[in-house]
């Protein structure tokens, strides 16, 4: 049959969900089959969108196509790519915070993270008044745009032509969002310079047969990495604490982070106290044992530096717990007693500190009060909250149909 190796990766893949060592319950499981059901879907839509002379953007990460702790405020955008050929990338520029673009060496697996030959965002690149702008990626040539050629060599670039390294095989562009209600995504296409007018090959039982074969590899990969990425930057760090910030690892030059994981009863709280950073972007997320995100549409299980209320004092404090404190910084777990936090500050143009970082403390529930310094000033009513999930449902909703 066609589709033999695909239906022998699902088989396959379902092993690696059952007998991933983090189960404990029967939601772990019932979240571990969800999952990989977000990545079949994925993996399908990879493989047939593997076209790198006439290569096009597609989001394999999405509300329903999770992984690798997915940030709910980006929408993010691969196309295939090879180092011989040119590419031309023209879009137009949204309102949201941040707009990024990277090109990778190769794809995650589970004993590697892809080298990052080149990360940059928009305030390296000519956009025209109108928001639009032109993108080239390709190899190294004389005359690549109004700067001298002795300028132009492998890592540098010219005007808005950026040169494609050894092994380059995928761009991937991030748009971030800080506030979802106001502000607007832009639009992004690619097209390949050197094959622009013609059309690739038609389709034949050999090259289908090919692609389901990749989608099984895709799938098996795609789970069992990020598997293998808690314990690489989570899991060696002490329980219930979060790292200083520091840079993201993969290359995102003008992105940090802060890290840790999370295991709390129902009567523990963890607030997290943060400065209201000067970055475009700051936003705190939890994630489930699966290193997904969790539910960001229902609940509210994230919080940029925009949606989040900033105290008088110019600090954020961020209530992680099971119940309900009535709080407006509320990061609701949602049934996950263990789990990862992440604090991402993006399109940085310093360097962060450990006073830039958080403050990490476990209470008891009933210690709220006491122990948040505006606590009355930060509630909310039930209506209020009510229409703040409303608000992220309505959102998300415009911001996936654009």
């Amino acid at each position: 049959m066609l589709t033999q190796p695909f239906a022998d990766a699902i088989v396959e893949a379902e092993k690696v969900i059952a007998e991933a060592p983090h189960i404990r319950t029967e939601q772990d499981l019932v979240e571990g089959y969800d999952y990989l059901a977000g990545s079949i879907r994925a993996s399908l839509q990879m493989a047939w969108a593997y076209e790198r002379d006439y290569p096009f953007f597609t989001q394999s990460t999405g509300p329903y196509t999770k992984m690798g702790l997915d940030n709910p405020d980006t929408l993010y955008f691969n196309a295939n790519i090879r180092e011989d050929r040119e590419y031309v990338v023209t879009g137009t520029r949204g309102s949201t915070a941040d707009v990024s673009f990277q090109v990778l060496n190769g794809d995650y697996s589970p004993v590697e993270v892809p080298d990052s030959l080149a990360a940059f965002d928009d305030r390296e690149i000519e956009i025209a008044e109108d928001g639009s702008f032109e993108l080239r990626f390709g190899p190294a040539k004389p005359d690549p745009g109004p700067n001298s050629a002795d300028e132009f060599s492998a890592g540098k670039r010219a005007s808005n032509y950026f040169i494609l390294g050894p092994g380059s095989s995928m761009l991937v562009v991030r748009e971030v969002y800080s506030d979802w209600a106001t502000e607007r995504r832009g639009t992004i296409q690619i097209q390949c310079a050197d094959t622009a007018g013609g059309s690739p090959a038609p389709l034949t039982r050999d090259g289908l047969a090919k692609r389901y074969g990749v989608s099984g590899k895709i799938l098996l990969s795609r789970l069992r990495t990020f598997l293998a990425f808690p314990k690489w930057f989570y899991l060696n760090l002490p329980v219930n604490t979060m790292t200083e910030p520091r840079p993201t690892p993969g290359g995102l030059t003008t992105q940090y982070s802060s890290a840790g994981h999370y295991e709390l009863g129902d009567e523990e709280v963890m607030i997290v106290t943060v400065p209201r950073s000067d970055a475009p972007y700051q936003g705190i997320q939890l994630g489930s044992v699966w290193y997904l995100s969790l539910d960001y549409i229902n609940h509210q299980t994230s919080l940029t530096a925009d949606q989040a209320r900033v105290d008088p004092d110019g600090k954020i404090r961020f209530v992680i717990s099971e119940r309900d404190p009535g709080l407006a910084n509320w990061l609701e777990r949602t049934g996950h007693d263990r789990g990862y936090v992440q604090i991402r500050w993006q399109r940085l143009s310093r360097a962060l500190d450990t006073a830039d970082g958080p403050e990490v403390e476990v209470v008891k529930f009933g210690e709220l009060a006491d122990r948040l310094p505006f606590h009355e000033e930060a509630r909310v009513t039930p209506e209020e909250w009510a229409a703040r999930i409303a608000a992220r449902q309505t959102a998300v909703a415009g911001r996936m149909l654009g």
